[in-house]
């Protein structure tokens, strides 16, 4: 996958080198169901955290809002399997292709995150919850 390093101008460059990371060290992740292509979520990561989803195969976000790694998953069940791993044309954004384990990513209960249809000027949701966030979190 992308743990080779590569050589660029003579020296070696680790792959994290070549990624432009924003102001903050982040960059925006996608996640793709990696059979049907559907987009499932997108969230930030900071180069520990992808280091950490090549190296365990799973996928590993920085939390903004709570400041630390979170591993997709592990509150939930709902983990996210890695089985490809790219970066765009800019190098400014990374897609990866996951199975979905339990089938959903969003915290709403909903297998994605874009589950909400703009519908004569309002959002509405477009896709069901398939379990209760609070039976998932054990609220």
């Amino acid at each position: 996958m992308c743990e080779q390093a590569a050589e660029q101008n003579g020296q070696q460059t680790s792959w994290l080198e070549e990624i432009k990371w924003n102001q903050d060290g982040l960059i925006p992740a996608i996640a793709q169901d990696h059979k049907t292509g559907k987009v499932l979520m997108v969230a930030w990561m900071n180069a520990e955290a992808l280091q950490l989803t090549v190296t365990e195969q799973r996928a590993i976000y920085w939390s903004r809002s709570r400041q630390k790694l979170w591993r997709k998953g592990e509150e939930s069940g709902h983990v996210q399997q890695l089985h490809d791993l790219r970066l765009d044309c800019d190098s400014d954004v990374i897609l990866m292709q996951v199975e979905q384990l339990g089938g959903i990513a969003c915290h709403t209960g909903r297998e994605h995150c874009f589950y909400k249809s703009l519908k004569n000027g309002e959002w509405v949701a477009a896709e069901p919850v398939l379990k209760d966030p609070n039976v998932i979190y054990d609220k």
